[in-house]
């Protein structure tokens, strides 16, 4: 679906957030979803577990010594791109959950699909390890 023409590094930090929030709330999931049939709500409450800001942020830090130059300045754009926390959002990790969906969303239109599953596999396995 990606143009060769279309580069992803031309879109702000938040389109690329925006795009990355559906990308990583897709694969978290198709992860629940993979480990079998539970009634929605349950598998909600999971899912919200895994997208909120102090998740995400925990996230970042467990791929943060695996990425690259560019991934940490596409983080690093989006993290300092002055997103409002909500209320009760701690505004840092706020802050890290937004760089970390603004990677996904670049890698994913960037056309680095095997890349966004590499690092969201390696996230999932510290978790499930923790």
């Amino acid at each position: 679906m990606c143009e060769d023409s279309f580069d992803p590094r031309l879109l702000s930090a938040l389109d690329l957030a925006f795009v990355g929030d559906g990308v990583y709330g897709l694969l978290v999931r198709e992860m629940l979803a993979r480990q079998g049939s539970r009634p929605v709500g349950e598998m909600h409450k999971m899912a919200v577990s895994y997208v909120n800001a102090s998740a995400q942020a925990a996230a970042y830090e467990i791929i943060a010594p695996s990425l690259t130059e560019a991934e940490q300045g596409v983080f690093r754009r989006a993290r300092n791109g002055g997103a409002h926390p909500p209320r009760h959002a701690d505004p840092g990790d706020y802050a890290k959950a937004t760089g970390l969906e603004a990677l996904f969303g670049y890698l994913y239109l960037k056309g680095e699909q095997e890349r966004v599953r590499e690092l969201f596999t390696a996230i999932i396995e510290k978790i499930s390890v923790e």
